[in-house]
């Protein structure tokens, strides 16, 4: 293995400036993070709590091992949107893989304090994502549900499509079907078709007194038929642990609901694991607050991607695969906490070819994109998970590399990234633009858990890129119309279209439609990665590796 990384003086300029920066961008992040997590606000957790009910975080804590931690799928989902409707902060559900009796679970809970718990599309979105990660995970799923239903005024964007509302219902039955648990507690509300979810799960708590659940409730009953009964006598604790047979176990309260829940998960079985190599883990050399100083604040600006790595990979070590061909992309072998990785990352520095040609960092050339799709497939090969770093700005264009075959060669890259059996992982470090979004495995490519540093711009070209052709664009509707527009007036135009181009463009935006699965401190990427493949070990069913038609 070669050593990788140099030392630094990280008091020093640029990176005392550049750590500086990046850490007041992060702490901004905290503070937002913060105020999502109280959800529908103080006001509505103590009517929570008149209830007698816990919050979905408190419940949470509850239900997770002491002195472990939820990592969260999705805090910033919804953030900014359905403003209109009063917000609805993390789509009104918190999502996470969590210890439960030393088990990993993805755990589901209802903010009731959000809307009633009501399910608004980003709603459903982020659900369907806990049970992607369940089911390609092989991970037991809880779910506490502490829901009104589905929000009625948006509804024709929640009910009937294949994404939308009933996808989790089908999914409940599928996943039972692979022998996946799934636990359920009704904590609170469950209405309508809500009340599939907890049922069509392999066990059912209900809790006495806060816990409903039914089809449809008392006044839409009165109003159906003219019966006149209240919830509790309809659908509550004692009707369905007694009289009709629906829940499994009726609780006093939600924390013994809660440590039942912990004490059916300690009794849960081992399977057989996947068995991906993992050895004792060995800290890198170099120290992880030096990801803060070493990432430039303009994602224009070049870095060396190696240095990054040295602050990430055990020991600071690589076996690097192909290291002086396609040198615009790093490919290699590494461990992270003892997991067995293979890292595909893009070089953000500007590099020379065997040729002596000059090799713009953060594009992908031909050369490349030859290389990564070759170790893509050894990696398979060997049943190694694949690590991507994102800091790409797309493939090369022109003439030259057009001639030379640069589409055959990206088909090629993305085909194997696409036919991957391996857990693949994605951090966008920087950049992710146009088709290189695809080829370093972007959301649509499958990775089990895609995360971005803050630092991270999505989008199908740069931002001068696109804000120069949107403006072009606009001034050539506006001379159809006869107008003219001053030198003066259009860079005003430009400025404006930049900054919601770059707004459009963010980390954070990103994160709100669930593109990614969140926003990390580049500090805890280790962390992430280990996690991951854990909980990817779980599913020992690895298809057989088949390319398909590779262009050669």
């Amino acid at each position: 293995m070669s050593q990788i990384g140099t030392k630094i003086e990280i008091d020093a300029l640029p990176f005392a400036s550049q750590s500086d920066h990046h850490k007041n961008e992060l702490r901004k992040l905290e503070n937002l993070e913060e105020t999502v997590k109280i959800g529908g606000g103080k006001g509505n957790i103590a009517k929570q709590h008149e209830k007698g009910k816990l919050t979905a975080r408190e419940r949470i804590a509850l239900l997770i091992d002491p002195d472990s931690k939820l990592e969260e799928i999705g805090l910033f989902a919804a953030q900014g949107m359905y403003e209109n409707e009063g917000g609805a902060p993390s789509a009104g559900v918190v999502v996470g893989i969590g210890r439960v009796s030393g088990k990993l679970c993805v755990i589901v809970a209802n903010d009731a304090t959000v809307k009633a718990g009501a399910w608004f599309p980003m709603t459903c979105k982020k659900n369907l994502r806990a049970q992607e990660i369940s089911i390609e995970n092989r991970l037991p799923i809880i779910y506490l549900v502490d829901s009104a239903g589905v929000y009625l005024p948006m509804q024709d964007e929640i009910f009937p499509d294949k994404e939308h509302f009933g996808r989790i219902f089908r999914n409940n039955a599928v996943m039972s079907s692979m022998g996946i648990v799934q636990i359920a507690a009704i904590m609170g509300p469950c209405v309508a078709g809500g009340a599939y979810l907890p049922i069509m799960s392999d066990e059912a708590l209900i809790v006495e007194k806060t816990g409903h659940v039914f089809l449809a409730g008392s006044a839409l009953v009165e109003a159906a038929i003219g019966e006149k009964i209240d919830n509790e006598a309809l659908g509550g604790a004692k009707v369905h642990s007694e009289v009709s047979g629906v829940t499994d176990y009726k609780m006093p309260n939600d924390n013994v609901c809660l440590k039942t829940i912990r004490s059916i998960v300690s009794k849960i079985g081992e399977k057989a694991k996947a068995g991906f190599d993992r050895i004792t883990p060995v800290r890198p050399k170099y120290n992880a607050d030096e990801l803060l100083a070493l990432l430039p604040p303009n994602t224009t600006k070049p870095y060396d991607v190696y240095e990054l790595l040295a602050r990430i990979v055990d020991g600071s070590e690589i076996d690097e695969y192909k290291a002086d061909y396609g040198k615009s992309i790093v490919t290699a072998y590494a461990r992270i906490d003892g997991w067995a990785v293979g890292i595909v990352a893009n070089q953000r520095k500007i590099v020379k070819n065997a040729r002596g040609e000059m090799q713009v960092g953060g594009v992908i050339y031909s050369d490349s994109a030859d290389k990564a799709a070759r170790f893509i497939m050894n990696c398979n090969q060997k049943m190694i998970p694949l690590v991507f770093f994102q800091d790409v700005t797309g493939f090369m264009v022109g003439s030259r590399s057009e001639h030379g075959g640069i589409i055959k060669d990206g088909a090629k890259m993305v085909s194997a990234v696409a036919n991957s059996v391996v857990p693949k992982f994605t951090f966008i470090t920087g950049n992710s633009f146009g088709a290189g979004n695809y080829a370093m495995c972007g959301k649509a490519y499958d990775p089990r858990l895609i995360f971005s540093w803050h630092s991270a711009r999505l989008a199908v070209m740069s931002g001068a890129a696109a804000s120069k052709t949107l403006l072009s664009i606009k001034l050539a509707s506006l001379k159809k119309k006869g107008e003219t527009i001053t030198e003066e007036l259009q860079k005003q135009m430009l400025a404006e279209i930049a900054n919601q181009y770059d707004e459009q463009t963010g980390a954070l935006f990103a994160a709100a439609r669930l593109w990614t699965d969140g926003i990390i401190d580049p500090r805890k990427t280790r962390e992430i990665i280990s996690l991951g493949i854990e909980m990817a070990s779980h599913n020992p069913d690895i298809p057989k590796f088949n390319p398909g038609v590779i262009q050669t």
